[in-house]
């Protein structure tokens, strides 16, 4: 039998190991998710829930209602008004095949209106096909696109009663701003204008594309605080941004209204003025471009009127303005209306410089108790000077001498200061009485009014020649050689090509006509009417330059005060005590007895002193700028008077006569209303 056997297989004994090192990674794995989770949600679940609002959110601002312009009455001199609007929901636009052009064609069409200049306005700024700025489309995406403004309400409830032919096409009424009062005041006002890309990029302060900006006068000064705060709506989107729904929304503040110092019945008078010089002059055969004019306390510098001309209807931008339209503004041969000639142009201020370089002249050595002979011509450095039409006065005293406004007499105190000084060697300007009076004045630097725009214009000197002159010299030689082939006036072109050798060799010097000429406020001397103001109300008030300001503060709407405004001087005239004696008195004589006296007829002097000085300036190719600057009630001045007239001829006979008008103005008003 045989034997059986059993076999016995072995067992193997299987490692764990790799098993457990699986778990092993698998529970570390889940111990790190688990702990991000719990970051996600305790730590971090704020900041994922911003990032997912800013995903799924846009943030919409609407302008709040604009402060008001009031003058020193609180009577608004710009407001707000109800303008109706026709709008299309962009989101129409979007979802048709045509972008919505044939639904603005209808829209056209019922209300009579140019179809392209309303598709033009819902094509976005800067791309393909869109009109220029401000007629095309600068507004945000989520909100309803302006196709047409100052509407007719009656009309559009043609379009509003049947929205199954207009599609999210709307009727609003939106304000724009308005302008209640009688004046213009355009060159003060301002005006308003879309922000650009940068502004609203920046985000300080918040801008919208909607919104609107100062551009100009104190709509830019004070936009801040004319402008509020903005209204903020949370909008939620899908991914195509089509709003779905609200999220949140935050209410405007409305903006402050700005108080000024303006007088309403003093800026009418000085506007009417203007204007009706400019028509005298032009009736007398001169040109009579531009004119300006100022009225300022001599304490402050509160601006009652401040008005130039040619102006503009301040309602050309309320509704957007065209291309056509704002060109003219700018056209200098329809006078550039947007220029502020009170603060954006320079002119010489001619003889109404005197009233420096008499003084001047003084600390230069001259004896204030002598007589002066006032021939009506003279020769100096080989070229004749003359007086006004060559009129000779004989002997004078120092007060006579700024009644006539004698310019032979200071063209020889000039020459014999600047001979004194070193005549051509003297390099610098330091010791230059002429020159460092009209620096200390406050010419060749702004005055600070709170308005924008504002030029420095320029004083000559020494250095300002020679920096010129290396500035300009390769052009000054160049022209020298070959001329001015291009004026085809033969007396300008002589004129220029004759300069144009005399600085190519001279070579940036300071000569003696050049000194004599700014001793009577021509030659090289710019100034504006504003810095003549604050110059002449230095003279008045003994010294001090005080800082023209048109606002007075800021208030709620319902008069609640904010803010008072103030501005500190800037800057100090040291008389010499005898030389600003003996300018007043001059200056009182100038409307009694001298240039001023014919303007003057008739007006009671005696009563109600007034203080003044006419300057006629003169330009190669260019009839004669009238200039009138004045103060008064002497001795105890209240105000300060510049009128002047572009190419307007004589300031006797122009400028005095319209600042007469002014001053008859201000002699009514009552004294409780004479504060600054």
């Amino acid at each position: 039998m045989g034997v059986s056997r059993t076999v016995r297989r072995g067992r193997r004994n299987v490692s764990i190991g790799p098993t457990w090192a699986l778990i092993a990674v698998v529970l570390v794995l889940g111990g790190i998710l688990v702990a991000r989770l719990v970051q996600w949600q305790a730590l971090d679940q704020a900041e994922l829930t911003q990032q997912a609002s800013e995903a799924n959110t846009r943030e919409v601002l609407e302008p709040a209602l604009r402060g008001r312009i009031l003058d020193a009455n609180g009577e608004p001199l710009a407001g707000n008004a109800a303008d109706t609007v026709v709008t299309v929901d962009p989101e129409v636009l979007a979802e048709s095949n045509d972008e919505g052009r044939a639904l603005v064609q209808a829209v056209a069409g019922e209300l009579g209106l140019d179809a392209d200049a309303l598709w033009g306005r819902t094509r976005v700024c800067g791309t393909d096909g869109a009109p220029a700025a401000p007629l095309c489309f600068s507004g945000s995406p989520f909100q309803p696109v302006v196709i047409a403004r100052d509407i007719d309400p009656v009309a559009a409830l043609s379009v509003v009663e049947r929205p199954e032919d207009f599609p999210g096409v709307a009727v609003e009424s939106r304000p724009v701003r308005a302008y209640p009062s009688d004046v213009n005041a355009a060159h003060l006002l301002g005006y308003l204008g879309r922000p650009s890309e940068a502004e609203v990029a920046s985000g300080d302060p918040p801008l919208g594309p909607g919104d609107l900006v100062g551009r100009a006068g104190l709509e830019a000064t004070y936009d801040a605080d004319l402008r509020g705060e903005p209204e903020r709506t949370v909008l939620s989107v899908d991914p195509r941004g089509i709003v779905t729904g609200q999220v949140s929304q935050e209410p405007a503040v409305p903006g402050l209204d700005l108080r000024t110092h303006l007088d309403a019945e003093v800026q009418a008078r000085t506007e009417t003025v203007l204007r009706d010089a400019v028509r005298q002059a032009r009736a007398d055969g001169r040109p009579a471009r531009a004119a300006a004019g100022l009225v300022m306390r001599v304490d402050s510098g509160a601006v009652l009127a401040s008005a130039s001309w040619p102006t503009y209807d301040p309602d050309v931008w309320t509704s957007g303005i065209s291309a056509a339209d704002y060109e003219a503004l700018v056209d200098p041969d329809e006078g550039e209306p947007l220029v502020n000639r009170v603060l954006a142009e320079t002119y010489p201020p001619a003889s109404t410089f005197k009233a420096f370089s008499l003084p001047a002249a003084l600390a230069s050595g001259v004896d204030p108790d002598q007589e002066y002979a006032c021939p009506g011509a003279v020769r100096i450095a080989g070229q004749r000077f003359t007086n006004f039409r060559s009129r000779g006065y004989g002997d004078l005293d120092l007060q006579r001498i700024l009644e006539v406004s004698c310019d032979t007499v200071f063209y020889r105190w000039a020459f014999d200061s600047w001979t004194d000084l070193g005549g051509l060697s003297a390099e610098r300007d330091l010791r230059d009485p002429y020159i460092l009076l009209a620096e200390d004045a406050g010419f060749g630097r702004r005055s600070g009014i709170d308005l924008p725009g504002e030029v420095p214009g320029t004083v000559p000197g020494r250095e300002a020649s020679r920096e010129a002159w290396e500035a300009d010299e390769e052009e000054i030689c160049a022209r020298a050689e070959r001329g001015y082939p291009e004026v085809e006036d033969r007396q300008r072109r002589a004129f220029l090509e004759r300069s144009a050798a005399e600085a190519c060799t001279e070579g940036g010097q300071y000569g003696a006509g050049d000194a004599v000429n700014l001793a009577i406020g021509q030659g090289g001397l710019a100034v504006t009417p504003v810095q003549l103001a604050t110059a002449y109300a230095a003279v008045a008030n003994g010294g001090t330059l005080v800082t023209p300001q048109v606002a007075a503060g800021t208030q709620r709407v319902d008069g609640a005060p904010v803010e008072e405004f103030s501005a500190q001087p800037h800057g100090e005239v040291f008389w010499d005590r005898e030389a600003l004696r003996i300018v007043r008195r001059g200056l009182l004589g100038v409307n009694t007895d001298g240039t001023g006296a014919s303007a003057f007829d008739g007006f009671d002097l005696q009563d109600y002193p007034v203080a003044g000085k006419t300057g006629s300036a003169e330009a190669f190719g260019a009839r004669s700028t009238a200039w009138y600057v004045s103060y008064g009630p002497a001795p105890d001045p209240q105000y300060v008077v510049v009128v002047l007239v572009e190419e307007g001829g004589i300031g006797g006979e122009i400028a005095a006569p319209a600042a007469r008008q002014i001053w008859e103005t201000l002699r009514d008003i009552p004294p409780s209303e004479q504060s600054p």
